[in-house]
C-alpha cells in the first residue's frame, strides 16, 4: 500500500490546524471614501458595494466592523443627525439569496462645523454574522435624510477579521423583529405588531443569543416620543423576563464633540455621531420549542402622533462554549490614541482595560501584566465573578510611564482561574499612545463661570491621584472670573473640568446659561491652552510639568467665544491668542455667504455682528487666522 498520499493528507490537516490556531488579522474594505448624499425625494439613498471575504472553511475568531465618516472631497460636510443602516444584503454573488441582515446602525453627527480633512472612526463587533461574511458579500450603506446634494459624507467601511478557533459553533439564525413599529398610536398599538416569535432549538444548540439594534424616533405630545422620551423595554423568553432596560442614552459624554447641533441632548437610546452598540443577551437553552417576546412600556400619545421604535433583532443559535477556560483582551482604553477613547486620554496614571470571558466556566481570577514597552512591566491580580461572554472593566494602579512622543502600551492576561488559557493568541494587546505634552510648571488659570456655576468644578490632579488645586461648585459664583497662579513640582498632571448638567460652559441652544471659559496662560500673559466650552460633561487636559519650560510662542494658540448663538439680532465674537494674526470672518446661512469681515494684527479682541438682515436658518460663523480656519460656530436665528 502506498502510504504517501495518506501521510500528505494527514500533514496537511495537521498543518492547517496549526495555522488555524495562530493569530492572523486580515481586512476587507467594501467602501473606501465613498461620497454619500441624501436623496431628498425618497428619504433614503442606498450605497451598495461588494467585498471578498474568507472562504467557508477559514477559521474566524472575531470580526470587527470599522466605520469612518469624513468630510467629502468635493462637497461641504453634511449637517443633520440621520439614521443610517449598514446591511448585509446577500452573499455568494449577485444571484445569491437576499438576506438583508442589519450589521450596524449609524447615527450621523451634526457636521456643519467640520472642515476638509476631518474624519471620525467608530467600530462594532459583528462576529455573530461570520457565517454570512464569506466569499462574495454585498454590503449596503443606506443613508437616510432630506439634505440637498451640496453636502455629504466620505464613507469608509473596513472589516477587520481575526483568524482563530471560534468560541462557539454557529448553528443558524432566526430573524425576530425587523421594522419600524408605531408607538403611542391609539389606532395601532405596538403590541399588535411587535408579536412573539416561536423558534426551535436544535439538538446541538445550547445557547440562544439575541442581538438587538433599537432606536426611537419622532416627536409627539405630551412626552416627545420616541426621540425624547424615556420608556422601558423588556425581553422575555418562554414567558420569563431575561432583560429589562430603560431605552435612554446620555449624550453629553460623546467622544465626538463639539457638534453643530443639539448633540448634548439625551435621546431614545442613541446620540448624534455614534455607531450604536447592539444589545446582546445570551440565554442558555435546552433543545425544543421556545418563544421570544419583546414588550414596550404602555403609552398613548395625545397629539402629533408620529413616534416610531426602529428595531432589528436576530436570534443566533450556538453550541455551548467550546472551551472551559478562555479569556481575551477586549480593549485598552487608557492609554490609547484611538478617537473613541479621546475623552479619557492622554492620561498621566490609571491604565484602564477590559477583558471578556469566552469560556464556559465563570472567570474568578487572572493575572494582568501591563506597562509601556521599554519600561518595567507591572502586575495586577484580578478577582471577580465573570460569566460567559461578559466583559470586565478594570482600572489598573500606577503611573503611566512614557518617553516623549509615541509609545506602545502592552497588556497580557495570564493564568485565568489559575490554569492555562485555551487560546492564548488573544490574551495580549498592544496600542499606540502619545505622551502628554510638556508644559510649564508655573502658569495662570483663568476660569469664567457661566450663569449655572452649581454645575461646574475644576481640579488639578497629580500622577499619584492627589488633588493639588480645585474649585468646587459650592465655591463658585455666577458670571465671575477666577484667576489663580499655579506652581507645580515636576511630574505628570491632569486638569479636569466637570459639568454635572452635561451642557458645558456654553451651549448654543441654551443661551440662558450664559458663556463661560477655562483657559491657561503663561506668566507673561500668553495663551498656552484653552478648554472647549461646548464640552458636554466636561474635558480633561493632561500634561508633563517641566520646571523652566517655555511654550513655543511661534506656534499659534487661539481661543474663541461666540455668544449668544441663539439670536434675534446680533452676536459677539471674542478672540484670544498668543500672537498677532490677520483674521477673516465669514458668516453663512445654509451654506450661502452673507457677510465677510477682514481684520489686521488681531491678538485679543471683541467683535460685534449685526444679524438683523440675515434670514432665519442655520448660520455658521467661521474665523480664519492667517488664512487657516481655526473656528466654526453654529448660530440659530429665531
Amino acid at each position: 500500500m502506498n502510504f504517501r498520499p495518506i501521510l500528505i493528507l494527514v500533514w496537511l490537516i495537521i498543518g492547517y490546524h496549526a495555522i488555524a490556531q495562530k493569530k492572523a488579522i486580515s481586512h476587507v474594505v467594501t467602501h473606501n471614501r465613498t461620497t454619500i448624499i441624501c436623496d431628498a425625494a425618497k428619504g433614503e439613498n442606498p450605497y451598495p458595494a461588494w467585498g471578498v471575504f474568507p472562504k467557508a472553511e477559514y477559521p474566524v475568531r472575531k470580526i470587527t466592523m470599522h466605520v469612518t465618516l469624513g468630510s467629502p472631497d468635493s462637497l461641504n460636510t453634511a449637517h443633520w443627525d440621520y439614521l443610517d443602516h449598514i446591511v448585509l444584503r446577500r452573499k455568494g454573488g449577485a444571484k445569491g439569496k437576499a438576506l438583508n441582515y442589519e450589521l450596524g446602525r449609524m447615527l450621523t453627527p451634526y457636521g456643519s462645523i467640520y472642515n476638509k480633512g476631518w474624519n471620525w472612526k467608530w467600530q462594532v463587533d459583528v462576529t455573530d454574522f461570520a457565517p454570512f461574511l464569506r466569499d462574495s458579500v454585498e454590503i449596503v450603506y443606506v443613508h437616510s435624510g432630506f439634505e440637498d446634494k451640496t453636502v455629504g459624507w466620505a464613507l469608509s467601511i473596513d472589516f477587520e477579521i481575526l483568524s482563530g478557533p471560534p468560541v462557539v459553533t454557529p448553528l443558524g439564525i432566526t430573524p425576530l423583529w425587523n421594522k419600524g413599529y408605531k408607538y403611542g398610536d391609539p389606532n395601532e398599538k405596538i403590541e399588535e405588531n411587535l408579536l412573539p416569535v416561536t423558534y426551535e432549538s436544535l439538538g446541538q444548540a445550547a445557547l440562544s443569543r439575541i442581538r438587538i439594534q433599537h432606536t426611537g424616533h419622532g416627536m409627539d405630545k405630551p412626552r416627545g416620543c420616541s426621540e425624547f422620551c424615556t420608556r422601558w423595554r423588556e425581553l422575555m423568553l418562554d414567558g420569563k423576563v431575561v432583560d429589562l432596560r430603560d431605552m435612554w442614552k446620555k449624550c453629553g459624554d460623546n467622544p465626538l464633540y463639539p457638534q453643530g447641533g443639539t448633540w448634548i441632548f439625551d435621546r431614545a437610546y442613541w446620540c448624534p455621531g455614534d455607531l450604536q452598540q447592539p444589545d446582546v443577551i445570551d440565554i442558555f437553552t435546552k433543545p425544543g420549542q421556545h418563544t421570544a417576546a419583546l414588550r414596550m412600556e404602555p403609552y398613548t400619545a395625545s397629539s402629533n402622533i408620529q413616534a416610531v421604535e426602529n428595531i432589528s433583532a436576530y436570534l443566533f443559535h450556538y453550541s455551548k462554549p467550546k472551551q472551559k477556560i478562555d479569556a481575551a483582551v477586549e480593549s485598552i482604553m487608557v492609554p490609547n490614541d484611538e478617537q473613541r477613547f479621546s475623552r479619557l486620554n492622554p492620561a498621566s496614571s490609571g491604565p484602564r482595560i477590559s477583558f471578556r470571558n469566552l469560556g464556559a466556566d465563570p472567570l474568578h481570577s487572572l493575572t494582568i501584566v501591563y506597562g509601556t514597552k521599554g519600561f518595567p512591566a507591572k502586575t495586577f491580580h484580578w478577582k471577580g465573578n465573570l460569566s460567559f461572554n461578559q466583559v470586565a472593566d478594570v482600572l489598573l494602579p500606577g503611573e503611566i510611564q512614557e518617553k516623549d512622543g509615541e509609545n506602545v502600551f502592552h497588556v497580557a492576561l495570564i493564568k485565568p482561574n489559575g490554569k492555562k488559557d485555551a487560546w492564548s493568541e488573544d490574551n495580549e494587546m498592544d496600542v499606540v499612545f502619545t505622551a502628554p505634552e510638556k508644559f510649564p510648571n508655573e502658569f495662570v488659570v483663568k476660569f469664567l463661570t457661566n450663569k449655572a456655576p452649581q454645575d461646574n468644578s475644576i481640579s488639578l490632579i497629580n500622577a499619584q491621584q492627589d488633588t493639588v488645586f480645585q474649585k468646587k461648585a459650592a465655591q463658585l459664583t455666577a458670571l465671575t472670573l477666577y484667576t489663580d497662579t499655579i506652581r507645580l513640582a515636576a511630574g505628570n498632571y491632569s486638569f479636569r473640568l466637570i459639568d454635572t448638567a452635561g451642557n458645558g460652559l456654553q451651549f448654543w441652544a441654551q443661551p440662558e446659561n450664559g458663556d463661560g471659559y477655562l483657559r491657561i496662560f503663561d506668566l507673561k500673559g500668553n495663551l498656552i491652552h484653552a478648554f472647549e466650552s461646548d464640552c458636554g460633561v466636561g474635558e480633561m487636559f493632561s500634561f508633563k510639568a517641566v520646571p523652566g519650560f517655555e511654550m513655543d510662542t511661534t506656534k499659534a494658540q487661539y481661543a474663541f467665544s461666540l455668544y449668544p448663538r441663539s439670536v434675534v439680532d446680533q452676536t459677539q465674537l471674542n478672540v484670544v491668542s498668543n500672537k498677532q494674526s490677520d483674521m477673516t470672518v465669514r458668516i453663512k446661512v445654509d451654506g450661502v455667504l452673507w457677510q465677510k469681515h477682514e481684520y489686521k494684527a488681531v491678538k485679543n479682541a471683541i467683535f460685534n455682528y449685526d444679524l438683523n438682515h440675515l434670514p432665519k436658518g442655520r448660520i455658521i460663523v467661521e474665523a480664519f487666522m492667517d488664512g487657516i480656519s481655526q473656528f466654526k460656530g453654529r448660530i440659530n436665528k429665531k
